[in-house]
């Protein structure tokens, strides 16, 4: 669900509908199956998380280095791309884009930091499908011309 909002709401990047890296790639690699796209983060989010289909009640660590990671390279990001977004897609879509990637990223800083004092299925399952939600709708939102 959330991958189809990030992707197949609009034709063009919209704040609801920002064609975030995880789907817009695939998407004009598979042409016109671009709606396959929608795909690829369930199938990470599967890949990432096995120990979820046997109850697992940890966070992997693993996860915690790619949030730390993804965080770093959207900082990168939307420096690099600052001046393409102003330009192509407008201030108000990138500032916007920007304000909701930051708060995305407080938000699961914050989960992430109160997970790691417990251990629950219920919350391990939460933890990594929201951070798989952000991945699948709004991080590394595209800023830049559209081919």
């Amino acid at each position: 669900m959330p991958a189809s909002l990030g992707l197949l709401l609009s034709g063009v990047p919209t704040i609801a509908c920002p064609f975030p890296l995880l789907t817009v790639v695939p998407a004009f690699v598979l042409g016109r199956a671009y709606w396959l796209a929608v795909l690829v983060p369930t199938l990470l989010f599967f890949a990432w998380s096995p120990g979820l289909f046997r109850g697992q009640n940890t966070v992997p660590k693993r996860s915690f280095v790619l949030l730390a990671l993804l965080t770093s390279l959207s900082v990168l990001y939307f420096l690099g791309s600052w001046k393409y977004g102003i330009q192509y897609q407008g201030s108000l879509f990138t500032h916007s884009v920007c304000i909701v990637n930051a708060v995305w990223l407080l938000l699961l800083w914050g989960l992430f930091l109160w997970k790691f004092s417990r251990s629950s299925f219920a919350a391990n399952l939460f933890l990594q499908w929201i951070f798989f939600a952000w991945l699948a709708w709004y991080a590394f939102p595209y800023l830049g011309e559209l081919p």
